[in-house]
């Protein structure tokens, strides 16, 4: 019965980590991220991310994240319910 119990307890920490793949409060940074990284924010998907890593491939890096409406499939409202967990750098400020 205790086997049972500290395999469960190691699964359930273990997604958790998978889950969450930065900390809480931490952007990510739509300059350096790969596809995968860019779907962990709730509102991007597997399309949306691979646009954006596309776009970034072909015309450099973004200087703020509102440059994000230049990627196709990205218009305002949408970059508005993502727009804050996102940053161009590695410090928190506001892009």
């Amino acid at each position: 019965m205790k086997v049972k119990s500290i395999i469960t307890a190691i699964l359930v920490a273990c997604s958790l980590f998978i889950a969450l793949p930065v900390e809480a409060g931490d952007k990510i940074n739509i300059n350096t991220a790969t596809v995968s990284e860019l779907q962990s924010v709730k509102g991007i998907g597997p399309k949306t991310a691979t646009s954006i890593v596309a776009y970034r491939d072909k015309h450099g890096t973004f200087n703020s994240v509102d440059d994000l409406e230049e990627v196709k499939g990205i218009g305002e409202k949408s970059l508005m319910k993502f727009k804050g967990e996102l940053t161009v750098n590695n410090q928190a400020k506001n892009d």
